[in-house]
């Protein structure tokens, strides 16, 4: 019973960081907030705080564009027992991925 209260306020202070985030960097809380469900609520909590159409609009842009590119963290463990990696080499490198992903989300941003 713990457990499960303590993953529900972890879950919830991702969905509050993302909403404040989205009002100082749009585009990093788009990227963080990739998760259909978790979207939805943070676009909503985001508007509601800021009331900021033009805000919320690019936000849910950023968002638009992060969610394939997150994708990137799972591409190693499609390759784990090919190269013999183990799991943690793998999560390691797909949060390499995710993190040169971040920096092709921005350069995404910039061009449109």
């Amino acid at each position: 019973m713990l457990f499960t209260a303590l993953k529900a306020a972890i879950a919830a202070s991702v969905i509050i960081f993302a909403s404040w985030l989205a009002g100082k960097k749009p585009e990093l809380a788009g990227f963080i907030t990739a998760l259909p469900l978790v979207s939805i609520m943070a676009i909503a909590f985001s508007y509601t705080q800021h009331d900021d159409v033009g805000n919320t609009v690019q936000y849910a842009r950023s968002i638009i564009f992060a969610v394939p590119i997150s994708w990137l963290f799972f591409v190693p463990f499609f390759f784990t027992e090919k190269f013999n990696l183990g799991f943690w080499p793998s999560w390691a490198l797909g949060l390499a991925l995710l993190a040169a992903g971040y920096f092709l989300h921005q350069w995404i941003l910039k061009q449109i």
